[in-house]
């Protein structure tokens, strides 16, 4: 399965190697759906592959892709604030 470009593996899951909460927008992710540090992302990032589930989760906007994703697992992500982290 191609890429669909639609973000929603930089948000929902969290990714250790990026300090990237649950459910948080990764910072390099661009609003065009693509990487901002593609030639030097982390290895979990770079092995990633879209498969089955991003059928799963399909869905008109980020936001609700990120809710069927996190629905899908059974996880919930993190009230904003809670982590620390400020918006950027």
């Amino acid at each position: 399965m191609a890429c669909r470009q639609c973000g929603t593996c930089c948000v929902a899951p969290d990714i250790s190697a990026l300090d990237k909460p649950l459910g948080e927008r990764c910072r390099h992710l661009l609003p065009t759906g693509l990487c901002d540090i593609y030639a030097t992302r982390p290895a979990v990032c770079a092995s990633y592959r879209p498969d089955d589930l991003c059928g799963l989760i399909t869905a008109p906007t980020l936001d609700e892709r990120v809710a069927n994703y996190l629905r899908l697992f059974g996880l919930a992500a993190a009230p904003v604030g809670v982590s620390g982290r400020s918006e950027a």
